[in-house]
């Protein structure tokens, strides 16, 4: 390990999350890092996995350019044929498939630990019927307590389970991994993970914060990269928390808005840079 800190997560957040590719890039750049371990959910673990291995540019560049073209999010004629209406998750899926090949995996095995967090309802529970009850858990969550921090799918008994990329046997797993962790029916597919119904890990952990306890408790700073400026989870003595310098407004599964990413993108970019400076005035 070196650099400022011994672990790093990288929240969930939908589209927001090109906030944390921005602020990796930036601040990475600048003081450069490596974590024993790194921890992600949702894009957020996407993020983490072309960042760290300095894929960023070429992925951005193909998602902007695709959501520039791209009209519409809904195909209401896709209901006929039992699949959801909404596209994102085929796109997602084929935008994986593209980004991560054998070079890439073999980057992903040199880079840090990225350990992607997924969420496995009970083996009784039908997965969609644990996605809506976690998410209306969840919307109660964040209003009696602002969700800074949630953990709703505990609630109706979800648990998580973490994919190592540097146990992946290859491409496949790392896709069906990020797959499951982005899990939010309708709009993203239930996964399977070993074998499982798998979930979005932000169900039972977001930011993902179980992995970096023994970091912490053995005295090692830890980096959390929140993707939510409001009601913010607040730093520790161990842990460092940041977020966007302002509210990042894009919607979290649009497939059309290109400007929005790249907003979210160069404010991260700024906010790396502030970081990194900061850090080095002490």
């Amino acid at each position: 390990m070196s650099g400022d800190f011994a672990a790093v997560a990288f929240a969930g957040g939908g589209n927001r999350c090109y906030w944390q590719g921005g602020f990796w890039d930036a601040f990475a750049g600048l003081r450069p890092q490596r974590p024993d371990f790194v921890v992600g959910v949702s894009a957020g673990a996407f993020q983490a996995c072309f960042s760290l291995i300095g894929a960023g540019k070429r992925v951005r560049e193909r998602v902007f350019a695709a959501c520039a073209e791209t009209r519409t999010g809904i195909d209401w004629a896709r209901l006929a044929s039992g699949a959801s209406p909404f596209l994102v998750g085929d796109m997602y899926r084929t935008l994986l498939a593209d980004v991560f090949g054998p070079s890439e995996c073999e980057a992903l095995q040199r880079a840090p630990e990225i350990l992607i967090q997924v969420a496995h309802p009970p083996p009784w529970m039908p997965a969609a019927i644990a996605a809506l009850s976690s998410i209306a858990v969840y919307q109660i969550e964040k209003l009696v307590t602002g969700a800074a921090h949630s953990s709703a799918g505990r609630y109706v008994g979800l648990t998580p389970d973490w994919v190592s990329t540097h146990r992946a046997a290859g491409a496949p797993d790392i896709v069906e991994a990020l797959m499951a962790t982005a899990s939010v029916p309708p709009f993203m597919p239930i996964g399977r993970v070993n074998g499982r119904a798998a979930l979005d890990g932000g169900l039972v952990d977001n930011p993902p914060l179980e992995k970096l306890g023994d970091v912490e408790a053995s005295g090692r700073r830890t980096l959390v990269l929140s993707t939510r400026s409001a009601k913010p989870l607040q730093s520790t003595g161990a842990r460092t928390v940041v977020r966007p310098s302002q509210p990042v407004t894009i919607d979290k599964f649009s497939v059309t808005d290109a400007d929005g990413l790249r907003r979210a993108f160069e404010l991260g970019l700024r906010d790396g840079e502030d970081f990194a400076r900061r850090l080095a005035r002490g």
